[in-house]
């Protein structure tokens, strides 16, 4: 595995039906387990925490009837760089070319293309 320390961030993160659940009870529930933080993003939840302390959060949501949708140890940047055009279309397409590559993984990247690009390049 490559070095990707300083523009990422490693963090397990929990994502939660919003629908299914009542925020400030998943939040306190969240926190109690060993939770660092809990946003909402769009139709979800999304917990964060150590890596070393996500399977406890997640046993424990769980446990407490919590609809989790995924948990995982993942990468999260540090800080976005907008693209939007041209420079949003090739790196879709190298992304999209990474993830295809049976030796790849996982992509993990900082672009932040606005949601109405994504959807006219079909990546929504």
């Amino acid at each position: 595995m490559g070095s990707v320390g300083w523009m990422f961030d490693r963090k397990g993160i929990i994502l939660v039906d919003a629908a299914r659940v009542d925020e400030d009870e998943l939040l306190g529930l969240a926190l109690d387990a060993g939770a660092a933080d809990m946003r909402r993003a769009d139709s979800l939840f999304e917990v964060t925490a150590a890596p070393q302390d996500l399977e406890n959060v997640r046993r424990t949501l769980e446990g407490r009837g919590v609809p989790i949708q995924s948990a995982e140890v993942t990468y999260v940047p540090q800080s976005t760089i907008r693209l939007e055009g041209k420079d949003a279309q090739q790196v879709l397409r190298l992304v999209e070319g990474l993830e295809e590559l049976d030796d790849v993984q996982h992509v993990y990247a900082n672009f932040d293309i606005p949601d109405e690009v994504l959807e006219a390049q079909g990546a929504a």
